[in-house]
């Protein structure tokens, strides 16, 4: 009997991952204004208590503060609608063969690395930089992809399918990373319990087991012992994703993966991750701030990364891969318009932020978020500058026809 033939995902269902993340982005946006005016107005001290107030229980540790709740909960289930995207492209999508894979690979880890040798240079010997390297080495999806979609309409729709993969690329590279610098010592039992329980989801995708009944247990007691095991409980997501099957069977309408990704991202991008922003995007603004912003080597680092690097990483990437002919450059898709989406890489707002928040103390953390913040703003207006400016010239061509 001859294996059932792989289908791509349908252009509907990529379509609607893009509404949902353009969606999330604006809200994205909107949570992190809402926080950042909260955070510098006369009621800054809610703001404070609200997010530091301790929700749950000694039980497993699980005594956490509803900023630490968001950071180690909301983004499980962001990581784990990121592990379910990366396993759909790896098996059936844009990362299924090394023809399509192989640019916004190499452009995602040219991204990566650009930012962090960067950081580093201008970092090194600076107390937090031994860690706080990691901070622009992330691009966020929903932000990119949101300004993307708001200014770049008359872009060809191959620049989403590229900003897309080198996104889910870049994300798995920033969990290696979280899971690797950020892990100080391991609970051995915990690990087990987590290792068992992710090896029993497993089983039950392979044996075709479909009630929620199984599933959620499972996933709680895999994010609890990840938790108790000493490594970022978003890492539960990501595995547990990954570990989801995405390919149908003959006669099926979809794959658990597609169902999971349709009734939980909507979820993730509208709810999970604008208030994981809310609580940690509210960074207080004075004038020591806005100062030390521009004469701290950390803070200078991760803009430069973030703004300088990544266009430089992604697009210099992109086009040796080209110009080397490791490489083809997506279907109308000019180099400038490469220019343009790299730009859009230096939106580093989501993971940034998470990193920001494990790598250093409270208070250089908060530096460093703001950081992120500003360089995220400047890339996300540069980068819909140039959109606007490629899309009059894609407008013209097409009168030309």
């Amino acid at each position: 009997m001859s294996a059932p033939r792989l289908s791509p995902p349908s252009p509907s269902d990529f379509a609607r991952y893009l509404r949902t993340e353009t969606f999330g982005g604006l809200i994205l946006l909107g949570a992190a204004a809402v926080a950042l005016i909260w955070a510098n107005s006369p009621w800054a001290d809610a703001y404070l208590s609200l997010r530091d107030a301790h929700v749950g229980t000694d039980v497993l540790g699980l005594d956490l503060t509803i900023g630490h709740w968001a950071q180690e909960g909301l983004l499980a289930v962001f990581f784990f609608v990121a592990g379910l995207e990366l396993k759909r492209e790896i098996v059936l999508g844009e990362l299924s063969s090394l023809k399509q894979a192989i640019l916004p690979v190499l452009a995602a880890v040219g991204g990566v690395v650009v930012p962090i040798v960067i950081c580093i240079a201008i970092g090194w010997g600076t107390a937090g930089i031994e860690k706080a390297w990691a901070i622009p080495a992330a691009t966020d999806i929903a932000f990119a992809l949101g300004v993307l979609a708001l200014v770049g309409s008359r872009i060809p729709s191959s620049a989403r399918v590229f900003l897309l993969a080198l996104a889910v690329v870049d994300d798995l590279i920033a969990i290696a990373i979280i899971a690797a610098v950020f892990t100080d010592s391991l609970d051995l039992v915990a690990l087990a319990v987590a290792a068992a329980a992710m090896a029993l989801y497993w089983w039950c995708q392979r044996r075709r087991i479909t009630t929620r009944f199984v599933y959620i247990p499972l996933a709680i007691i895999t994010w609890v012992a990840v938790y108790n095991a000493g490594i970022h409980a978003t890492i539960a997501g990501v595995a547990l994703g990954l570990l989801t099957r995405v390919r149908p069977d003959p006669g099926e309408d979809c794959a658990p993966g597609s169902r999971l990704e349709h009734r939980i991202q909507p979820i993730s991008a509208a709810i999970c991750v604008p208030l994981f922003a809310l609580f940690a995007a509210g960074v207080p603004i004075s004038a020591p701030i806005v100062g030390d912003l521009f004469s701290d080597r950390i803070a200078i680092g991760i803009m430069l990364g973030l703004v300088v690097g990544k266009t430089i990483g992604i697009f210099g990437t992109s086009w040796l891969c080209i110009r080397l002919r490791l490489a083809a450059k997506p279907e109308g898709f000019f180099v400038r318009d490469l220019l343009a989406v790299a730009i859009l890489g230096g939106i580093g707002f989501t993971v940034s932020l998470l990193i920001a928040d494990l790598a250093l103390p409270p208070a250089e953390a908060e530096l460093a978020k703001a950081a992120v913040l500003l360089s995220s703003m400047v890339a996300s207006l540069l980068g819909a500058a140039a959109l606007i400016r490629r899309g009059r010239v894609h407008s013209r061509l097409l009168d030309d026809d």
